[in-house]
């Protein structure tokens, strides 16, 4: 009995540690890595701003396309990835303005934030497919709950605050950063750009979960009591 009850946890475990890796390696490669790639060659071998900030910005856009070559598929977001670190290698090497590389993160937060605050007014709203597996967790119960849900108004009112609220965070954080590209020193905005997009996801983490997801789990979780 006890072996039955555990075995199921244990083979939980193996999925859990690949979905965790699955989240920190797309995140060190985008974060981690160029930061501590600008400060070593900046620093350490005494590469010019605009040269280091050029070869870190690389470590994003090769994992990038390594996605899409591994995948076999080009989805919007990345190939405006793509676009946008592609772009600011090349003007920031054309103007010799080291800057302009910071400041086309700023570029890339702006169109997503923008596309997902649009989306809330739509009839499908960008950040809904992965609020809804996160409170479905796939279980049939928990789906037919969302989809007799689905139509209401403050369900709706509930899932396009969700998707509003993740796009005024991160228009917050691109606006911050922007400015912080032109007023502060880039050697300084190399890391206090990734401690403002940390904050906007925080930000966005709570602020989304206490008016949009929270709502909507816990009139899931209420519908499925019902339901019984």
């Amino acid at each position: 009995m006890t072996e039955t009850l555990t075995a199921p946890a244990r083979a939980e475990q193996p999925q859990q540690r690949g979905n965790l890796g699955k989240m920190l390696v797309p995140l060190a490669l985008d974060v981690a890595a160029p930061m501590a790639c600008y400060y070593l060659l900046h620093g350490a071998f005494g590469m010019s701003e605009v040269a280091a900030l050029g070869v870190s910005g690389v470590i994003p856009a090769v994992r990038v396309v390594a996605g899409i070559v591994r995948d076999r598929t080009l989805n919007g977001l990345a190939g405006l990835t793509l676009a946008v670190n592609v772009a600011g290698i090349a003007l920031s090497f054309v103007t010799g303005d080291a800057r302009m590389m910071i400041a086309k993160d700023s570029a890339l937060s702006a169109v997503i934030s923008l596309f997902m605050m649009l989306s809330a007014f739509t009839a499908r709203p960008v950040m809904t497919p992965g609020m809804r597996a996160f409170i479905t967790r796939g279980n049939p119960v928990r789906e037919a709950a969302w989809e007799r849900l689905a139509n209401t108004a403050r369900f709706r009112r509930a899932e396009r605050l969700f998707s509003g609220i993740w796009g005024g965070a991160l228009l917050a954080d691109c606006v911050a950063r922007l400015i912080g590209a032109f007023t502060l020193p880039v050697s300084t905005m190399v890391w206090l750009s990734n401690v403002m997009l940390i904050a906007a996801l925080v930000v966005g983490l709570l602020v989304a979960g206490a008016f949009g997801s929270g709502p909507i789990m816990w009139m899931i979780n209420n519908e499925t009591r019902n339901a019984r």
